[in-house]
């Protein structure tokens, strides 16, 4: 099995690898004395009374953050924090995660009210090596989602190096992700963001240890479109569960009562099941579901065949048989990917599918990669994280890269 300790280079080699890609990462520079300028995801989950509730996040770039400060750096972070859609609202400034990263490092930790501007220049002027400020919440200015080049620029003025260790925001071109590489001489991946690109690239796409099982969930077909053509050519079995699985239900010609259906994408899923045929992808889809009477935690529910649905019942989980199939290809598997709940996981009723496919997963001897967003919420809920391989920190991003090969915040890294 791939070795699942954060921060660390897979394959003992610290250059970043994807599909057509490598990348300068930042053991391939000398920060000491230098003003780093490091974009990373501290976008963490907050209480009604602003208390972390999850810091995975940040835990997640302290292998970066203690490197590049042990190598004598002055490190300049920034992130973004919820959608404060280019307004200063206290209720998403970086105070709570400010006050968590000063309780993770051996460092001075010192947080600013703005993005830019003259109190951000000064701070960062009066930095010494082995010191942090952290910069307020990227989303405050207007210009960070539109990639504005006056705020890369600025962004850009208060670095010597910039190293991009923010996989989750990978996938969107903004001023602090993409914008600000323009303006900075050096600019290299972070020990996160190499982690994620190996696993992504190297260990799914590349290189995979067959079989390869992908299993989708989620509510969505149309979330997941590219992703489900690009797993298809690398994928020895398709597993499509969750709320997307009806549509491709209706596409057999099934009626799913009221699940969750995208009938704009029937045909769409028409197409695939051919083609998994042609490509010779076995593709799983259920084949009983657990169904009730309403969306509710204490709904009436039964598990009936996938295509006896009653007009005015829902599928809400898998049922018993398609949870036997689908996890017995799960344990079998040599690398398998994993992203979006096999049902409604937040009600305890409808969680077992989810939670017996986690299970599965972290009892194999499979690299196991969760890509992220609520099935990765999931496997942790469940307390199955720690077993597998690798848990991505970008739900969307990871997607995306598996779809396209790379992301537009990886592109303009410099080249090894």
């Amino acid at each position: 099995m791939l070795e699942a300790t954060p921060g660390l280079c897979l394959s003992g080699v610290c250059t970043v690898k994807g599909p057509s890609m490598a990348k300068r990462s930042v053991t391939d520079i000398d920060p000491k004395g230098k003003r780093v300028l490091c974009r990373v995801d501290f976008n963490v989950p907050l209480d009604d009374d602003r208390n972390i509730t999850d810091d995975s996040r940040i835990q997640a770039a302290l292998p970066t953050i203690n490197f590049l400060l042990e190598k004598g750096g002055k490190v300049i972070l920034i992130s973004h924090l919820g959608r404060p859609k280019g307004e200063k609202k206290p209720e998403f400034n970086l105070d709570p995660v400010a006050k968590r990263l000063a309780e993770l490092v051996d460092a001075k930790v010192t947080k600013t009210d703005d993005v830019v501007g003259p109190e951000v220049t000064n701070v960062v002027g009066a930095m010494q090596p082995g010191e942090i400020v952290l910069l307020e919440n990227s989303r405050f200015e207007p210009g960070e989602e539109k990639n504005d080049p006056a705020l890369g620029e600025a962004l850009g003025e208060l670095a010597d190096i910039y190293v991009n260790d923010a996989f989750g925001a990978a996938h969107r071109a903004h001023a602090s992700t993409e914008g600000v590489t323009k303006h900075v001489d050096t600019c290299v991946a972070g020990f996160l963001m190499q982690k994620e690109l190996e696993i992504l690239g190297d260990a799914l796409l590349e290189e995979p240890k067959r079989p390869v099982v992908a299993i989708l969930g989620g509510a969505k077909v149309a979330d997941k479109l590219g992703v489900i053509e690009s797993l298809l050519k690398v994928a020895d079995t398709l597993i499509i569960g969750g709320g997307m699985s009806y549509t491709f239900l209706k596409a057999k010609g099934y009626e799913v009562g009221q699940s969750l259906l995208d009938a704009d994408r029937i045909e769409y899923c028409s197409g695939i099941i051919l083609k998994a045929e042609e490509t010779g992808t076995k593709l799983l889809l259920p084949t009983d579901v657990l169904i009730a009477d309403d969306f509710k935690a204490d709904a009436n529910t039964k598990v009936v065949p996938a295509d006896q649905i009653p007009a005015d019942w829902m599928g809400l989980d898998m049922g018993p048989e398609s949870t036997r199939v689908f996890c017995e290809a799960a344990a079998s598997a040599g690398t398998a990917f994993w992203n979006g709940p096999m049902g409604v996981f937040e009600m305890e009723a409808f969680a077992g599918g989810t939670k017996a496919l986690a299970k599965a997963l972290a009892e194999s001897d499979a690299v196991t990669i969760i890509g992220g967003g609520d099935s990765a919420a999931a496997v942790r809920q469940m307390g199955f994280a720690d077993a597998m391989t690798h848990i991505s920190t970008g739900g969307g991003a990871s997607l995306e890269f598996v779809e396209q090969g790379s992301l537009p915040c990886v592109e303009v890294l410099d080249e090894k």
